[in-house]
């Protein structure tokens, strides 16, 4: 049935619908509100660890982000956590602090990844935490908070072993020679280690001013009385530090391998200059030649083999004369034809070796031939 709405109601109908229609479109944007943020930063996830001696380094980037997906408006404190259990699922006591660091906003030449903060905190081991058993490990996460100290979780656990680590040499020396930097040190007896266990000496060389670290060598720890390592590979005319650390090495089985530097020696400082000169030549015999033709005698001695030699200088002298050099440049072969000789004389010659850096051996022994 169709029921009519008289006139005089017509007015407060269109009034009643207007407002409806301003009730369901209201002010502001359609859809449901949003709840507050929490602005809970989001767990890191790229924490790293180090060990050296007693010390374990931690290093991690600042996260920028919320658990919302927003940027982090109040940062807080950053607590480090230990434990002896990998199954870590809260912080509990803390063993340390960072404190806020706020977000860094990228310049024109820096990607958004290459400007985010990065923390790093360093754990002083203590005796009570350091163990004999080579098993032992210790487990690390942070938990980054807000301004009200409230966090979403734990970032990545990383471990480290927690065995004993040993002290270095106390008498570490460099010493230039002209075979290269002897480096030494006097090694001491010890305990035997448990099985798994083993410690080796590592000398570390390193060029000033630059931060790549290149491993000279190894020795097995232990070994008693004066150790010694001889640097060849170096180059001439630098300048750099070497030092000594104990290196302690774990292998067991069901686990991977594992190892950690001890503390350093005091750094040794050397400057890489060459004063030394090539070995001296040696074998040196003189011929003549000449029957028919011009004259000559012809020189020929055994090589030098110095990785740094440049040539040979060729000295001749009469009897009662002193040597002079015959050669305008450094001869490169160990020979040398002496074209400029005559009859009736005798010619003494001797040689000596030339490094690239102008040093010059003494001379060779002597060679005499005369000619007819």
């Amino acid at each position: 049935m169709v029921r009519w709405i008289s006139a005089a109601m017509r007015p407060f109908l269109r009034l009643s619908c207007y407002g409806v229609a301003l009730i369901l479109t209201g002010c502001g944007s359609a859809g449901y509100p949003h709840p507050p943020s929490l602005d809970l930063p989001q767990p890191p996830t790229d924490l790293r660890i180090a060990r050296k001696g007693d010390r374990v380094y931690l290093a991690w980037t600042v996260p920028t982000e919320s658990t919302d997906s927003l940027v982090v408006k109040h940062p807080g404190p950053t607590d480090i956590c230990r434990s002896v259990d990998l199954a870590m699922k809260e912080c509990g006591v803390a063993v340390g602090q960072v404190a806020a660091m706020p977000a860094v906003a990228p310049n024109t030449s820096q990607s958004a990844d290459q400007a985010k903060a990065q923390a790093t905190y360093t754990d002083p081991l203590g005796a009570i935490v350091l163990s004999g058993n080579p098993e032992g490990r210790l487990f690390y996460s942070v938990s980054a908070m807000n301004a009200n100290r409230r966090s979403a979780g734990l970032s990545n656990i990383v471990s480290v072993s927690a065995y004993t680590s040993t002290l270095p040499p106390s008498d570490f020396q460099a010493r230039l020679g002209s075979n290269g930097v002897t480096l030494s040190w006097t090694g001491v007896s010890y305990a035997t280690e448990p099985s798994g266990v083993t410690r080796t000496y590592r000398v570390y060389r390193r060029e000033q001013g630059k931060t790549p670290d290149f491993i000279v060598g190894e020795i097995p720890y232990g070994t008693t009385g004066e150790c010694q390592l001889v640097d060849q590979t170096f180059e001439w005319e630098m300048k750099y530090d070497y030092r000594v650390t104990v290196v302690t090495k774990i292998e067991l089985p069901g686990t991977p391998a594992s190892q950690f530097d001890g503390d350093d020696s005091a750094i040794v400082q050397v400057v890489t200059h060459d004063v030394f000169p090539p070995a001296v030549p040696s074998g040196l015999q003189a011929v003549f030649s000449g029957a028919g033709q011009q004259p000559f005698i012809d020189l020929v001695w055994a090589p030098v083999t110095d990785a740094d030699l440049a040539g040979y200088n060729v000295y001749r002298h009469e009897a009662g004369g002193s040597p002079v050099k015959i050669n305008e440049t450094l001869v490169k072969p160990p020979a040398f034809r002496d074209n400029h000789v005559a009859s009736g004389h005798i010619y003494t010659y001797m040689v000596t070796a030339v490094d690239l850096r102008g040093n010059e051996s003494a001379p060779s022994g002597e060679a005499s031939e005369s000619v007819p």
